[in-house]
C-alpha cells in the first residue's frame, strides 16, 4: 500500500487563497456601509438623549436652555454644522449663549465618527427650550450625512419639543 503526505499541494493553497480574496472583497462594501449606519445610529441616539435632557433641564430649572453646535465646548457656533460637537447650557437671560462657565449643562465633544456630518437646517442653527418644555421657533432638523453627500438618518424637533428620528429612503441626499 503506497503511502501518500498529509497536507495541502501549492495548487489547493492558491486556490483557497483566491476564493479566500474574492469573498473579501465581496463583503467589504457590505461591513463599511453597516459600520456607518451604526455610527448614523449612534449619532442619533446621543442627538436626541441631549434634546431630551435639554428640555428636560428647561422644565424642572423653570428657564430656558440652549443645545447648540460648538467646536470648543463653550461658546456656539453662528454655523449649521453640528458634526464637531455640542453643547446644552441655561439661557436665564435669554441672549442665546453661555453667561459664565456655571451656565452650560452639559457638552459633548467629537460625538460621532470623523466620517460623518451633522448638518441643521437652514435658518436655525440652535435648538431652543422655554420653561413649558416647547421648542420656540420652527422645526429643527438635523441631518446626519456621510462626506459623499448621501443621507444616512434625520433627526426632527417639532415646535411642542419631541425630537424623532427617522432613516434616510435609499439614495436620498444631504441638504446642502
Amino acid at each position: 500500500m503506497p503511502h501518500r503526505s498529509a497536507g495541502f499541494s501549492l495548487i489547493e493553497l492558491l486556490a483557497t487563497t483566491v476564493i479566500a480574496a474574492l469573498v473579501t472583497g465581496a463583503a467589504l462594501p457590505s461591513v463599511s456601509r453597516f459600520i456607518e449606519q451604526r455610527h448614523a445610529a449612534s449619532a442619533v441616539s446621543a442627538l436626541t438623549a441631549h434634546m431630551q435632557l435639554a428640555r428636560m433641564a428647561a422644565i424642572t430649572r423653570n428657564h430656558r436652555t440652549v443645545l447648540c453646535p460648538s467646536a470648543d465646548g463653550s461658546q456656539c457656533l453662528s454655523g449649521s454644522d453640528w458634526s464637531g460637537g455640542w453643547i446644552l447650557f441655561a439661557d436665564d437671560d435669554g441672549n442665546r449663549r453661555p453667561d459664565s462657565r456655571e451656565d452650560i449643562l452639559r457638552q459633548e465633544q467629537e460625538p460621532t465618527s470623523r466620517h460623518l456630518r451633522i448638518i441643521s437646517s437652514d435658518g436655525r442653527q440652535q435648538l431652543r427650550y422655554l420653561p413649558d418644555g416647547s421648542s420656540a421657533g420652527s422645526n429643527l432638523s438635523l441631518a446626519i450625512c456621510t462626506p459623499d453627500g448621501a443621507l444616512l438618518a434625520r433627526v426632527i424637533v417639532n415646535n411642542a419639543g419631541r425630537p424623532r428620528s427617522e432613516r434616510a429612503s435609499p439614495g436620498a441626499l444631504c441638504p446642502v
